[in-house]
């Protein structure tokens, strides 16, 4: 229905993509479990309050289950913890389970007490070994934001190991 739906792109080669959520709300991003079987996604509602789905893959329109407010779901590796960022910036993280073909999420909990940066874009990422996350932290005050632009990168780089 817009462009803020989320698609699937088929693997054969040919680079089409098929819709697979589409709402007149705005999806993504997502994070397929690693077996396969479910999709978390996250979609904003008409009042612009963004919460975290599951839902089975790739029948993503069949039983859809709310596990809670938040942003940027990531599948633990293990394939039995769903991370995100909650509505506070930080790490909340829901545990669960599947019987038959429910799926069954625990009450989230916070995961770590860290504010992340609110930057408009994904800003953290699981370890393989699903016990650390890459994140960028929230700065103490607006004035500790640094930016930093490298010209020439690759002359300086050879300048400094020949």
């Amino acid at each position: 229905r817009g462009n803020n739906d989320l698609r699937m792109l088929t693997l054969d080669g040919k680079g089409e993509t098929r819709p697979l959520v589409t709402t007149a709300f705005t999806e993504g991003p997502a994070d397929l479990s690693p077996d396969g079987q479910w999709l978390a996604y996250q979609q904003s509602d008409g009042a612009g309050r963004r919460e975290i789905y599951i839902s089975p893959f790739p029948d993503v329109a069949s039983k859809r289950r709310l596990v809670s407010p938040g942003t940027q779901p990531v599948w633990a590796p293990n394939g039995r913890e769903l991370f995100y960022v909650g509505p506070d910036h930080r790490i909340m993280v829901s545990e669960f389970v599947v019987r038959g073909s429910s799926f069954i999420a625990s009450k989230p909990r916070l995961w770590s007490n860290q504010q992340l940066f609110t930057a408009g874009y994904t800003n953290l990422d699981l370890a393989p070994d699903g016990k650390r996350f890459a994140i960028l932290p929230a700065p103490a005050t607006p004035a500790d934001v640094r930016v930093t632009t490298l010209l020439n990168f690759f002359d300086e780089l050879r300048r400094r190991v020949p």
